[in-house]
C-alpha cells in the first residue's frame, strides 16, 4: 500500500541540497571517467579518444557545482538564523 503522506527526506530538502547532488553524480561520472583514461597508460595500450579526457573534467566540474551548493545552503542557514535573531530581540 502506498502512503498518502511525503517522506520525510522530501520535506528536509534545504537550498541547495538539489546542486550537492548533481555536483557528486557529475564528480563520480568525472572520476569513473578519469580511471578509465589512466588505465591505459599502465596497461600499454592505445589512449582513449579526447572525448574521454573531457569526460574526466566532470570530476572538477561536480566539485565545483557541489561547493556552489554548500555556499547556497550556508547562505540560506545564515538568513534563516538572522531572521530568528531579530524576532526574538524586542526593541526598547
Amino acid at each position: 500500500m502506498r502512503s498518502e503522506t511525503p517522506s520525510a527526506a522530501a520535506d528536509d530538502s534545504a537550498p541547495g541540497d538539489g546542486l550537492v547532488r548533481a555536483g557528486a553524480i557529475a564528480f563520480i561520472v568525472g572520476a569513473v571517467a578519469t580511471l578509465v583514461t589512466v588505465a591505459p597508460l599502465f596497461l600499454g595500450s592505445d589512449p582513449f579518444p579526447t572525448v574521454a579526457y573531457l569526460v574526466s573534467m566532470l570530476m572538477g566540474v561536480g566539485f565545483l557545482v557541489a561547493g556552489a551548493g554548500v555556499l547556497r545552503s550556508i547562505a540560506a542557514q545564515r538568513r534563516r538564523a538572522r531572521a530568528v535573531q531579530a524576532a526574538t530581540i524586542q526593541p526598547r
